[in-house]
């Protein structure tokens, strides 16, 4: 598997949220402005970094999806000559969520195993290549404790996503705002999805059969459970215990950097 996908159709609105507390230079403050994560400056752009540990594991064809909007991204991208991977661009018309960007890319899969990451996360390269290495469809999993050890607080940790594991480490489904008292039963070490993940053609059909979630948005999380539920797909889950870098609002731009100081870019 050598093909890689980016969701970066966002329109970044906590990104455009200004705030007196946040430590962000005049370029970075006007990329800011824009909400395009991606193109946030850490002496480079930010994607940058994204697509480098995506050639350092392996990956050579690298899909962007983006929006009407994103025409920055087409612009910087679109000049660039990389030596290590070829950048490729789908576009989502609409915002219609992460089922929705996925849809956007069949295409570009042309019926192969594809890994599907966001664009305002940076990963870690082992984790990146262990999804290669997998001979099915699967999933990372990231353990709450690992994820302390990047820039996310931990009250954002608290927030996402549960992957519900059975005893095969095969994935029995993934619980948005999980109740509490069901988490502290969990055994450690407690897992979350940060939308890192290895599919096959199959994951078309489930985006084009589920229906917009309660946010009104085709989710990825329903497709994967559609996938699970109506087409008997199995999702092989890997535990990690690694950071994962979080470049969500301007909050995060200085910290990400500090964690970025020092990291060649090669692509």
């Amino acid at each position: 598997m050598n093909k890689a996908v980016i969701m970066a159709a966002g329109l970044g609105k906590r990104m455009q949220q200004k705030t007196t507390t946040s430590a962000v230079d005049a370029q970075q403050s006007q990329v800011a402005d824009t909400g395009i994560k991606g193109l946030i400056p850490i002496d480079r752009p930010f994607l940058d970094y994204v697509m480098s540990a995506l050639a350092d594991a392996g990956y050579q064809e690298v899909c962007l999806v983006v929006g009407p909007k994103h025409q920055a991204l087409r612009d910087y991208y679109g000049q660039l000559k990389p030596t290590r991977i070829t950048i490729h661009f789908a576009e989502q018309k609409e915002p219609k969520g992460t089922a929705d960007a996925v849809a956007s890319v069949e295409s570009f899969a042309n019926g192969d195993s594809f890994l599907v990451i966001n664009s305002d996360n940076y990963y870690p390269v082992e984790a990146l290549k262990l999804l290669r290495d997998f001979d099915t469809c699967g999933t990372i999993a990231f353990d709450r404790k690992g994820l302390l050890n990047g820039n996310i607080p931990s009250e954002r940790i608290a927030r996402y996503a549960i992957l519900d594991i059975d005893d095969n480490q095969y994935l029995r489904g993934i619980v948005e705002k999980p109740d509490l008292a069901w988490v502290d039963q969990l055994p450690e070490p407690i897992c979350v999805s940060m939308n890192c993940w290895r599919f096959d053609a199959d994951i078309f059909q489930a985006c084009q059969n589920i229906k917009p979630s309660v946010r009104g948005e085709l989710e990825m999380a329903d497709a994967v459970q559609y996938a699970i539920d109506k087409m008997q797909k199995r999702f092989y889950v890997k535990v990690v215990s690694l950071p994962v870098l979080d470049m969500t609002s301007r909050l995060d731009i200085a910290s990400v950097g500090e964690h970025l100081a020092g990291v060649s870019v090669s692509l």
